[in-house]
């Protein structure tokens, strides 16, 4: 039950609860343009819009679909908001496809499963927008149904590799939040990193009062998680927007207290 919890919230979380149309024939136009998605799908995709409102930083995730039949999700919610903890690193789902109409399902645990049915208004090489419905059972009942209009944008980017190594912080804009112009970090090719702190007198030391410090990079979409002792676990969201030449820069669109957005950058410069 618990697994199915964190499901739910995960899926919420992208998808939102409002309401759409379902897939379902058009009297005024029952022509349906052939979107072949078996190829198309085929790729990295991040949610970009909700229902016609840019999707936040922290509410993003990455499915990736190898074939017409499989597909991974990479997500990281967030504790701090009162969502179910998730951490997520590429979750296996299973793909079907029929026509226009696309459905994932995760078997979370044997009573839970969630299943998201797309139905496609629109796909090209670079997005698509869908109407999209979750639902999810636990020994055959529905426990959550929610509906919206989602549109997503293909990347094609894979910085697993260049990220690994020390980067230092050379600029920020934006609100403040757990990092700051003063840090280094190093990210290492077990999916850990560390978190580095310049002393008075110039010396870089890293930062030992952490229980453990993980990261995962899938596509563009950066998640951090830390816990310093006897403290509450934190995490973190960026969007990687460049990364070549020793340069790398993080993007994040944020919410304010009173529910106003702002983008976030970050600079940093690979030091070797």
């Amino acid at each position: 039950m618990n697994k199915m919890m964190k499901w739910m919230m995960a899926a919420i979380l992208i998808c939102g609860a409002s309401v759409f149309t379902a897939c379902s024939s058009n009297d005024d136009n029952p022509t349906t343009p052939d979107f072949n998605l078996s190829e198309m799908i085929i790729g990295k995709w991040m949610p970009a819009g909700l229902d016609g409102k840019p999707v936040l930083t922290d509410k993003k995730a990455v499915y990736t679909f190898v074939s017409a039949t499989k597909a991974y999700m990479s997500v990281s919610t967030n504790p701090q908001q009162g969502e179910e903890t998730v951490w997520n690193d590429q979750k296996e789902l299973d793909v079907a496809i029929s026509g226009n109409t696309m459905i994932l399902t995760n078997q979370s645990d044997e009573h839970t499963t969630m299943v998201e049915e797309f139905c496609f208004t629109a796909i090209s090489g670079s997005e698509f927008t869908a109407n999209h419905k979750l639902t999810v059972k636990v020994d055959g009942s529905v426990v959550l149904s929610n509906e919206g209009v989602i549109r997503f944008e293909k990347t094609t980017a894979d910085y697993t590799e260049p990220i690994l190594g020390l980067w230092e912080c050379t600029g920020l804009t934006g609100i403040e939040t757990y990092n700051d112009a003063n840090a280094r970090l190093e990210f290492m090719a077990d999916g850990t990193y560390r978190y580095y702190r310049k002393e008075e007198g110039g010396q870089w030391q890293a930062v030992s009062t952490r229980e453990f410090q993980d990261y995962f990079v899938d596509g563009t979409l950066l998640a951090t998680r830390w816990k310093n002792q006897s403290e509450e676990e934190l995490r973190e969201w960026w969007e990687i927007a460049s990364l070549a030449d020793g340069q790398m820069q993080w993007t994040a669109l944020r919410q304010n207290t009173d529910g106003s957005t702002i983008q976030q950058t970050m600079t940093w410069t690979k030091v070797e």
